[in-house]
């Protein structure tokens, strides 16, 4: 059992009518996106075609800090507003399919954009995934 599964389950009130199982899926899609995108922004800056890769590294970026502040107001549940959580999601799936799309470009050159983007998409998935349950 992951971190998240186990904070969600050792929360001492209801969590209402949240898919719990979705909701631990995206948490753990966005803290390991801002890991991959950190990671892939760093890589970019170590190749020799640095200066191609400018949007790439804004994007990574971009998207890590999205899907860290996803990751944190989703651990959040007291004083719980549907209204942010699903504005902040629809902004992280915006982030991860802008970034993915960008590494996307670059996945036959570099591996590690390659890794990024496949993080990506499952963080894009996993926020709509959550969005469709909050009804």
């Amino acid at each position: 059992m992951t971190v998240a599964a186990q904070m969600l389950d050792t929360y001492p009130k209801d969590l209402g009518g949240i898919d719990k199982a979705k909701l631990t899926a995206c948490i753990e899609a966005c803290f390991e996106c801002a890991q991959a995108c950190t990671a892939c922004a760093d890589a970019c800056l170590s190749e020799d075609m640095v200066a191609e890769l400018t949007k790439c590294i804004r994007s990574n970026a971009d998207c890590a800090d999205v899907c860290d502040a996803t990751g944190r107001v989703l651990s959040r549940h007291t004083g719980y507003d549907a209204n942010l959580t699903r504005a902040v999601l629809e902004a992280c799936a915006a982030a991860c399919k802008a970034c993915g799309d960008e590494c996307a470009q670059h996945a036959e050159m570099h591996e590690h954009c390659r890794i990024c983007a496949d993080a990506c998409r499952r963080c894009e998935a996993a926020c709509r995934e959550l969005i469709g349950s909050l009804g």
